[in-house]
């Protein structure tokens, strides 16, 4: 056993190094990223435990519907004398409709037993049954604890289907925010090497007397602006990296992913296929099964079930029992005259507390069922509003593609000039600097599009 637990230790740390290895190198795809999260993501299986609660909550009750064995013996000597010894053994049998069959042996005896429970010296059989006439016969609490029990394993599974989605939401959202700032540390250290190979040349230029001498100070400047933007993005990147690190881990052991690990670049080009956010024809077919509005149905039910058991308290209570009594040694000769009937009867006169009961239930019944039309057509609505918002940032992402080719075909003319002696540094310095801000606005433009089919996947709730 020992010899086991070492192999099976020895092989999950194996199985966590060779994971760690994976990402300390290469590219990381969000569908890839997805697929460790679902799977190894100790908040995704503890929405797992949302389904075994409720599996045992149903086991639970159906324990009220268990046959029990009860026994109850007492016996008492003193000064040589019996006062009594007295046997009483059951076992009854809970049925769906309330039901109750019982089958019990009693046997009293001594000088002070109630002369109410004497019998044959060979104790005495029971077999019979009770009965509820009005109250409890179709509906009593068991029933509708066992009833709710099983709607509960229904609410459990939309109540995990939304706790997985929310972790998944919020992996999404860390990737993306992993992707934007590494874009821009790539632009950075691009426009930082243009900038120090441009710095070179106008000292060179300044040395052969091309150029004035402040041309190097305000290429300096930009180099100098450079670096600190490309400072500030390292640091926004490794901030974001470390947020990804919360939603990376293989068996309950978190992993880090290194400083070499890339996303994946143009990811704005698959992603609705990854989340399934793409063209969205029938709404209605996702609507039905939306796991919130199934949750607000099932909790409809729970209370239809609350209100018809609330209903049933307004019945009398009417209890009817049954007994055919007869020694052990005699039960196959069957007597008319053996037998034991009761019948209990109980109702309240105004029912008050019962008709407060049940109002209090209809009215929860019809907060819900309002509760649920407007649910409904709030994500009809989110789903509306969340298409929109992606096809205008699909618009606008064309309209700042174009934006930042203009930019670019400006600097290089610009640069052509600046090689002939027509322009300055200053000039080519804001052109480049407009190029840098279109860039940072299509990087956020594509971030804020990354992020809307997160939205939209969040609305959606389907299973990815």
């Amino acid at each position: 056993m020992k010899l086991f637990c070492r192999l099976f230790i020895v092989l999950s740390l194996f199985e966590v190094q060779a994971f760690a290895q994976e990402f300390n190198q290469g590219v990381l795809s969000f569908r890839e990223y997805l697929g460790y999260v679902k799977k190894y993501h100790p908040l995704v299986s503890r929405a797992n435990l949302e389904i075994d609660k409720a599996q045992a909550g149903l086991m639970q009750a159906r324990g009220a519907f268990d046959p029990k064995i009860e026994l109850d013996f007492d016996n008492k000597q003193f000064r040589g004398s019996q006062y009594y010894s007295i046997l009483n053994s059951s076992f009854k049998i809970p049925t769906w409709y309330g039901i109750e069959v019982k089958a019990a042996f009693d046997d009293s005896q001594g000088i002070f037993v109630n002369p109410q429970n004497l019998g044959p010296n060979q104790g005495i059989a029971t077999v019979g049954f009770s009965v509820p006439i009005a109250q409890g016969l179709f509906i009593n609490q068991r029933i509708a604890d066992l009833k709710s029990a099983k709607l509960q394993i229904q609410l459990s599974e939309s109540q995990r289907r939304l706790l997985s989605l929310e972790v998944l939401y919020k992996a999404s959202i860390a990737y993306f925010a992993w992707l934007k700032h590494f874009n821009e540390v790539e632009m950075y250290k691009e426009y930082l090497f243009y900038s120090q190979d441009r710095y070179k040349g106008v000292l060179r230029l300044i040395q052969q007397g091309d150029k004035p001498a402040i041309d190097s100070v305000e290429t300096g400047i930009a180099v100098k602006n450079r670096e600190l933007n490309l400072e500030n993005a390292i640091l926004k990147l490794n901030k974001s990296r470390l947020d990804l690190a919360n939603y990376l881990w293989i068996n309950d052991v978190p992993i880090e992913p290194a400083e070499n690990l890339k996303p994946e670049i143009g990811l704005s080009t698959n992603i609705e296929a990854v989340l399934n956010t793409g063209d969205l024809f029938n709404t209605q077919d996702i609507i039905a099964s939306h796991p919130k509005l199934r949750m607000m149905e099932t909790k409809i039910g729970m209370l239809d079930i609350e209100r018809r058991l609330k209903a049933n308290y307004l019945l009398p209570k009417i209890d009817l029992g049954y007994y055919y009594l007869s020694e052990p040694l005699m039960f196959n000769s069957f007597r008319n005259d053996d037998y034991k009937v009761g019948l209990n009867f109980s109702f309240p006169i105004f029912l008050r507390g019962e008709r407060g009961s049940l109002n209090m239930t209809k009215l929860k019944l019809k907060e819900t069922k309002f509760e649920l039309q407007q649910e409904r057509l709030e994500i009809q609505n989110k789903i509306d509003a969340q298409q929109v918002e992606k096809s205008s940032f699909r618009k606008q992402s064309g309209q700042i593609s174009n934006l930042v080719n203009d930019y670019k075909k400006m600097l290089e003319a610009e640069e052509r000039l600046f090689s002939f002696g027509e322009s300055s540094i200053f000039i080519l310095n804001s052109r480049e600097n407009n190029l840098i801000s279109a860039k940072i606005q299509q990087i956020d433009l594509e971030n804020s599009f990354l992020v809307s089919n997160a939205d939209l996947f969040r609305i959606l709730a389907t299973e990815n």
